[in-house]
Formats: structure tokens, C-alpha cells, sequence
């Protein structure tokens, strides 16, 4: 297992809607593996493969709180296919958009499907934050990000925020040395 780079907002592979997996194997399970391990030492509580640069549709989550017993789930192909009329505000961050949160008001409740990593057909109502969670990490998969819920002044800060953000780091990242140069 590795933890794995997060790409950040803006980035196109984050407005692109990720394919659907046909086979789950060793890869798959690797992947999912590392996306739990990248999302704990983040920390987050959710994590969507276009957010590790993989355009599949895979979500890991664990919304366990500190005295709850940890429930790592890796979610492939997920699909809400219910949504409760009552609605609940929550205030959301983004791994992909560090920093910087916003209140989004989503369905209180969802059913959801997916395969698990055994290739188990599953399908689960999610409540409270785990609701919020698997709904943010869909849109994900949909090309969609927390802030697009938001007024286009709003997002257009978080937005020139972040380009900023990626500016400074990539002025902050020390040249490549050795091999690393050779291939730039």
C-alpha cells in the first residue's frame, strides 16, 4: 500500500466523468487499498478515484468516529438510487480543494448500490454524514465538486484561491535530480 498524490482543484480530470469498471481484480483491490490508506493520512473521510488521477468509478469511505469502530468501505460503480425528500445542510471540505469549506444542502437520506471488492452486488441507506459522504464522492464521479453547488462569486474565489495555491507549490518544489531530470 502507498499513499498516493491528491490532485487539486482546478484540474480537468476533476470536471470529467470517470468510466464505469468492468472487472474488479489484484489492481483494483491495490488501488482501493491505497485510496483508504491516501484518505486517512489525508485525513478525510471520503476519497473518489479521479481525486488520485485514476477516471474510474471508485469511492472509498469511513465515517466512523473516533469511538466507533473504523467501517473502510470501497464502493465500485455506486449509484444512488433513492433520495429522501427531507433535506440536510452540511458544511463540506474536499480533499481536492484543501482548505476551504462551504455549507451544501443534500438529501438527508440515500439508498445506494454498488459492488464490493469481492464482486458482491450491495446496496445500503446511508443517513447523516455518511449520506453526505457517498453523495459528495458520486459527484465526484460525475465531475462534480462540492463548490459547484455554491454562487458563481463564491466559487470563483475558491477557485482563484486554489490556482494560487498550485502556483506556490509548484514554485516550491525542488528540481528534479538524476533520473527524475533526464525525463522532463
Amino acid at each position: 500500500m502507498s499513499i498516493r498524490p491528491i490532485v487539486l482543484h482546478p484540474d480537468p480530470r476533476l470536471k470529467a466523468v470517470a468510466k464505469p469498471i468492468v472487472a474488479i481484480d489484484d489492481a483494483l483491490r491495490r488501488l482501493a487499498q491505497d485510496m483508504l490508506e491516501t484518505m486517512y493520512d489525508a485525513p478525510g473521510i471520503g476519497l473518489a478515484a479521479p481525486q488520485v488521477g485514476q477516471m474510474i468509478r471508485l469511492i472509498v469511505m469511513d465515517c466512523a468516529k473516533d469511538r466507533e469502530t473504523p467501517r473502510p468501505l470501497a464502493l465500485v460503480n455506486p449509484e444512488v438510487v433513492w433520495r429522501s425528500e427531507e433535506e440536510i445542510p452540511h458544511e463540506e471540505g474536499c480533499l481536492s480543494i484543501p482548505e476551504h469549506f462551504a455549507e451544501v444542502t443534500r438529501p438527508a437520506e440515500v439508498k445506494v448500490t454498488w459492488t464490493d471488492l469481492d464482486g458482491t452486488p450491495r446496496q445500503e441507506r446511508f443517513t447523516g454524514l455518511w449520506a453526505v459522504c457517498v453523495q459528495h464522492e458520486i459527484d465526484h464521479l460525475n465531475g462534480k465538486l462540492f463548490i459547484d453547488y455554491l454562487g458563481p462569486i463564491k466559487r470563483g474565489v475558491i477557485t482563484r484561491k486554489m490556482e494560487k495555491l498550485k502556483r506556490d507549490l509548484a514554485r516550491d518544489k525542488p528540481a528534479p535530480k538524476g533520473p527524475e531530470a533526464a525525463r522532463l
